[in-house]
């Protein structure tokens, strides 16, 4: 452990400012990074990490780890950026994949946003905490019968069309209920994002939509506007995830816009909505920066503007679903360390290995994506020597990694509480009881007070849907 009051005098030059090289990588290492941390967390006096002037070690003790907390405030002032920046708050549909529950399901109407949901259950969820279902639009690249059905029942604003199939099930469903449901139609316009080959969606080669190239996607329209109990009103595209910048939308937005043209002067139709989808980057570490969302919209509606003047045809309302560029930023995981063992890499070096009570059955994202986080302790400030290190989850699982590889102070211990970062997105959403873990306990701060959301899940859960 570093000494803080260390005299250097006598030391050499070199020997100092590898000194201070030191201190300052452990110095770093205490700081709270505010474009990575929820907007209300900082680190206090006392060395403890608030949010929202909760102690996330206070809220550790009281509900057990692993437990995620959700700065309420964070999560509802990303929703009023985004519907100022692409100018009201309907046109902005909260991706419920990220994260949902009723609460959050609350939250959103409460702001205005629109909700996008990609299951029945989903659906049922938002239904159960009185979201209006005429702004809820469903997704979902095999929709049952069930499901479409729902939707015709409860109202949905609009249902994304996937398949030539589904259209056709939908026209008939529709009919047995009476009904005319609106739809988009999900496009594939050939446009690649630059990210992860799992979360890019729109090139060709992939299961959602139908292909612009092909003329699918047309013949889908033909369809509709012969319908009976079908009314198109918009189209759809979705570029991938964690996109940084407005380039690839753009270019989505142009080659779609070609089709919204074909359909008016062939068809007669005048399509109200072009939904751009989501995507929207967040920084999951230090290194990172999140999406200028206020740069990207102005850029983009400008662009979509231009281009129908360029075709000649009115320009659509445009829809975005931010999900994770909503609710990822908002929300931090607090674990508990357990096992703390040096292992030998080289002759000359060791890697320390710092086990929590959690991994990846409430994180999938390092495994599946090589996702990176940014992750502190949270109960004090650490003076120890920088070490490399590998932060690593309870799981019988050698890929069971949160953090691959770290440079952390060698004084954290069994003691210690530490909480990742930006994990309010496709971390609870896509958790399981590998290993039968329960899924941890998800808790919101606001204003000094903590609400329990979610309870931690029990082996009586599990057993619970066991047929004795």
């Amino acid at each position: 452990m570093l000494d803080p009051v260390l005299n250097t005098a006598n030391l050499s030059r070199d020997d100092r400012v590898r000194e201070s090289r030191t201190r300052d990588e452990t110095d770093a290492f205490n700081d709270v990074p505010a474009h990575v941390w929820p907007r209300n967390a900082k680190r206090e006096d006392d060395g403890n990490i608030s949010i929202a002037g909760v102690n996330l070690a206070d809220i550790a003790a009281e509900y057990g780890t692993p437990v995620m907390v959700v700065d309420e405030e964070d999560f509802r002032s990303r929703c009023r950026d985004m519907a100022r920046a692409y100018g009201a708050a309907a046109n902005v549909h909260y991706a419920s994949k990220a994260f949902l529950t009723t609460h959050i399901a609350r939250w959103v109407n409460e702001e205005g946003l629109s909700l996008d949901v990609a299951s029945e259950n989903e659906l049922l969820i938002a239904l159960a905490a009185d979201f209006p279902a005429e702004r809820i639009t469903a997704h979902g690249n095999n929709k049952s019968e069930s499901f479409l059905r729902r939707c015709v029942t409860s109202g949905v604003g609009h249902l994304v069309i996937d398949s030539h199939l589904e259209l056709e099930t939908l026209e008939r469903v529709a009919g047995e209920e009476g009904a005319v449901q609106d739809v988009f139609i999900r496009v594939k316009p050939g446009v690649e994002a630059h990210t992860h080959e799992f979360i890019a969606t729109s090139h060709e080669d992939q299961k959602f939509g139908l292909s612009l190239a092909s003329g699918s996607a047309f013949r889908a329209a033909e369809t509709a506007r012969n319908a009976s109990n079908v009314r198109l009103s918009g189209l759809h595209c979705h570029v991938g995830s964690q996109v940084f910048d407005a380039e690839g939308f753009k270019l989505a937005a142009a080659r779609v816009l070609g089709l919204y043209a074909r359909i008016y002067n062939e068809l007669g139709l005048e399509l109200g909505y072009l939904d751009l989808g989501g995507g929207y980057g967040i920084a999951y570490t230090d290194e990172e920066q999140p999406l200028d969302v206020d740069a990207v919209a102005k850029d983009l509606l400008r662009a979509v503007a231009d281009k129908a003047e360029e075709l000649g045809i009115a320009p659509p309302e445009v829809i975005v679903e931010p999900g994770r560029a909503i609710a990822g930023p908002a929300a931090v995981t607090v674990y508990s360390v357990g096992t703390v063992k040096n292992v030998h890499v080289t002759d000359e070096a060791t890697r320390r290995y710092i086990a929590v009570d959690g991994g990846m059955s409430d994180n999938i994202r390092t495994a599946l994506y090589g996702a990176d986080y940014d992750a502190r302790v949270i109960n004090r400030r650490v003076e120890g020597t920088p070490h490399a290190t590998r932060l690593v989850g309870s799981h019988c699982e050698s890929g069971d990694i949160l953090i691959n590889n770290a440079l952390w102070p060698d004084d954290i211990n069994s003691d210690d509480f530490i909480a990742l970062a930006a994990t309010g997105a496709y971390c609870y959403s896509m958790s399981s009881n590998y290993n039968c873990f329960g899924r941890p306990a998800v808790v919101s701060v606001k204003d000094n007070t903590v609400t329990p959301m979610v309870r931690r899940e029990t082996v009586e859960d599990l057993l619970a849907r066991e047929v004795l």
